[in-house]
């Protein structure tokens, strides 16, 4: 029988590198399915707003203060996460999203919701530094892709089912989504408290002053990852907020909705680990490039589509960009901290997707109501402009890493 825990890296398949993984991770990757499942506010939170009787400039301003409250929640999970412990980092979120849910179901003036929206911005995505860096701290590097590929198989197993019952949900009462989410966020909070370990934790005076921020400043590489992540992000997340208003404005309905966001789950639940499987055995900044390439080019044949199967085939163009970039650009990033910083570096690539989803609503909802055509081509531009830049992120030859 082959021992797979001293099998070297390079000569496991991926089916024998996710097997061969800790019990945490599989912990982990459980409680982040049903998370990720109950992730109901965040997907259908404009068409909620537009229900409400909000514009949709009032609309792309509420779901912007979500993105402000990710870029916060990706800064101060990164320092928590290292501060304070992975494990701890996660329950504090998990529960305090809970609370601010139940809150936000309850608003009505315009401004509470704001202030609310960033609230929950803040506390539904705080947890994902914190998580990243427990996988990075679990498994050893060169290992990571599996680890992170079996994650984001738990969550979007998680996301297939999600909208598709968010959308059933949502034609009956807005209500229900706020407390399955809360629900589901507290439940994954439990399951961290009891059955995760705490993971690695820089005490204090382990680090000088400034120290993370002077390290990250001076990687090149890493930085023109970030730079090329903003603009990835911006495309992607148009799938939350201008997408489903361009749908439903070309007369298509929520279910319709629900329907082609669970096609993306689906399909990242069924195909995501046979691409995985290929796209490991190739340097990482290719492989990213090509994501990004595929995930601009599935946005922009939005602005020729008109049909329900047309626009599936656009989600699964951009899905097959999702399933190239996103378990490599995981793995790059933890490959390319410090142990010590995991946290920070994590939450450094998770305020970029925060301010993508600050920024992409707004930008997103101006250009869509001057030209929905307009907005696609943007988002092929974008495509196009994340893959050059990241010729520049091409790490410094390191004896030590896979990649």
């Amino acid at each position: 029988m082959v021992d797979l825990e001293t099998m070297p890296p390079e000569q496991q398949t991926l089916r024998q590198g996710i097997r061969s993984l800790p019990r945490p991770v599989w912990i982990l990757c459980a409680g982040s399915f049903v998370n990720r499942f109950g992730s109901f506010v965040a997907v259908f939170l404009v068409l909620y707003l537009r229900e409400e009787g909000y514009s949709i400039a009032e609309a792309g301003l509420v779901v912007s203060c979500y993105g402000a409250g990710n870029v916060l929640a990706a800064g101060a999970g990164g320092w928590l996460a290292d501060r304070l412990g992975r494990r701890n980092t996660i329950v504090l979120s998990m529960f305090s999203a809970a609370a601010t849910l139940i809150l936000l179901s309850q608003a009505e003036a315009l401004a509470l919701i704001v202030v609310l929206t960033t609230l929950a911005g803040l506390t539904s995505e705080m947890y994902r530094p914190a998580s990243s860096a427990l996988l990075a701290d679990l498994v050893p590097a060169g290992q990571r892709v599996p680890a992170f590929a079996l994650n984001r198989l738990a969550i979007n197993a998680g996301f297939a089912a999600g909208p598709a019952t968010a959308g059933f949900l949502a034609d009956r009462s807005f209500t229900y989504l706020f407390v399955g989410d809360a629900l589901t966020s507290a439940v994954f909070g439990l399951i961290a408290l009891v059955a995760l370990p705490e993971g690695v934790r820089t005490r204090r005076g382990e680090e000088r002053r400034g120290e993370a921020i002077r390290t990250i400043a001076r990687d090149r590489a890493f930085l023109f990852f970030l730079v090329s992540s903003v603009l990835s992000a911006f495309v992607y997340f148009q799938a939350q907020t201008t997408f489903p208003i361009h749908l439903r404005e070309s007369g298509f309905s929520n279910s319709d909705y629900g329907l082609l966001i669970s096609l993306n789950g689906l399909a990242i639940v069924f195909l995501e680990l046979p691409f995985t499987s290929i796209t490991q055995r190739f340097p990482a900044i290719p492989v990213l490039m090509v994501g990004s390439l595929l995930v601009g080019l599935g946005f922009a044949l939005n602005a020729v589509a008109t049909t329900l199967f047309a626009f599936a085939i656009t989600v699964m163009i951009w899905t097959a960009g999702e399933m190239v970039y996103a378990p490599v650009a995981a793995a790059y990033v933890a490959d390319l901290a410090p142990q010590r910083l995991q946290g920070r570096y994590q939450g450094a690539w998770g305020v970029t997707w925060g301010l993508a989803f600050m920024l992409g609503p707004g930008i997103g909802a101006a250009v869509l109501a001057s030209s929905a055509e307009g907005l696609w081509i943007l988002c092929g531009v974008l495509g196009v402009a994340a893959a050059v830049l990241l010729l520049g992120a091409r790490p410094r030859p390191d004896p030590g890493s896979s990649r």
